[in-house]
Formats: C-alpha cells, sequence, structure tokens
C-alpha cells in the first residue's frame, strides 16, 4: 500500500522545530521520499490522476515541490515551472524558472499541506504574472485549515492523502 510505503520511508519521529515556531514530535520528511527513485516515482503516478484535465503547466515550489513537480511533470508529459520564495538575487534574478506560465492554465504542487499560507502566497505570485491558479496538489494534507484558505481564494486543493491515511498518523506530519 502506497501510504504505508510513504509513512515508512518519510514519517521521521523526533523533536523538530518548524518555521513558524511550532515543534513537532513527528514529521513528514520529504526528502526521504524524493530520494527513494521508485516511491517517488510511485506517488507521481499516483499524484497524475489528481491533475485536473485542463491544465496546462505544473508548478513545484521550492524546494519540497520540486523533485515531485518533476517527477509529476515525467508521468503527466506536462510541462513543469519552480517558484522560488523570493527572486533569485544574481543571474536571471527571476522567481519563477522553466515553463512559460502566462496565459496558461497553472496547478500547484507541494508536499505538505498545513495552513495553506505558502501555497497561497505562490498562488498569488503566479497570478500576477498572468497565470490563472485554481488547484493545488500535494502529497499530505494536514488538517491546519490549509483547505479552507486555499478554498476562500479560489483554489481547489487535492491532496494524494490526509495525515489519517499514514499508519501511525497523530503528529507525524510537518
Amino acid at each position: 500500500m502506497l501510504a504505508s510505503r510513504i509513512a515508512d520511508t518519510a514519517c521521521v519521529t523526533g523533536r523538530f522545530t518548524l518555521s513558524d515556531g511550532q515543534v513537532l514530535d513527528g514529521y513528514f520528511d520529504e526528502y526521504r521520499l524524493a530520494a527513494d527513485p521508485q516511491l517517488l516515482h510511485d506517488v507521481a503516478d499516483a499524484m497524475a490522476a489528481l491533475v485536473p484535465e485542463d491544465a496546462e503547466v505544473l508548478a513545484g515550489i521550492e524546494l519540497g515541490g520540486v523533485p515531485l513537480v518533476v517527477a509529476l511533470a515525467a508521468a503527466t508529459g506536462l510541462p513543469a515551472a519552480f517558484l522560488r520564495r523570493l527572486p533569485k538575487g544574481y543571474g536571471s534574478k527571476r522567481q519563477i524558472e522553466g515553463a512559460r506560465i502566462e496565459g496558461r492554465r497553472v496547478v500547484l504542487v507541494d508536499d505538505v499541506v498545513r495552513s495553506g499560507g505558502q501555497l497561497l502566497t505562490t498562488a498569488r505570485i503566479l497570478r500576477v504574472a498572468g497565470a490563472p491558479v485554481t488547484d493545488a496538489l500535494c502529497v499530505l494534507e494536514r488538517p491546519l485549515g490549509g483547505r479552507l484558505l486555499l478554498e476562500e481564494h479560489g483554489v481547489a486543493l487535492h491532496p494524494l492523502l490526509a495525515e489519517a491515511d499514514l499508519p501511525g498518523s497523530s503528529g507525524a506530519a510537518s
């Protein structure tokens, strides 16, 4: 079962402090998932079924969404874009790299959705850049209000798994 494989690989226990200061006893480590080529492939294949039919570009959010969007692009044949939290300070100085997004229906891709704030910020950046964004995909949804926040701003969330789907799920997600 895919949920068990994801939990065995990516759910780790210990004391973890998140960027907002919240402390968890368990953490969803998306890098462990991304480092396992077969699991990443299988997750991307499963997530491909969640991609809306009218999607034109998949956009991964740094850093956790990048390996997922690359694998998902390979699974679906859709082009990928990559989003930084801030514009690059040198070279291209871009915040959005990869596929052209202007006027194209973009679907956001990330690893875990908690409050939804990061996805909403990214949706706004894409919208300002001229890309309609109405959908977001994630591997894991943690029930901390993200779905509601996104829906309030016209973005439907499509998770592969909810936290309750993971074996031993209490506190297992970042």
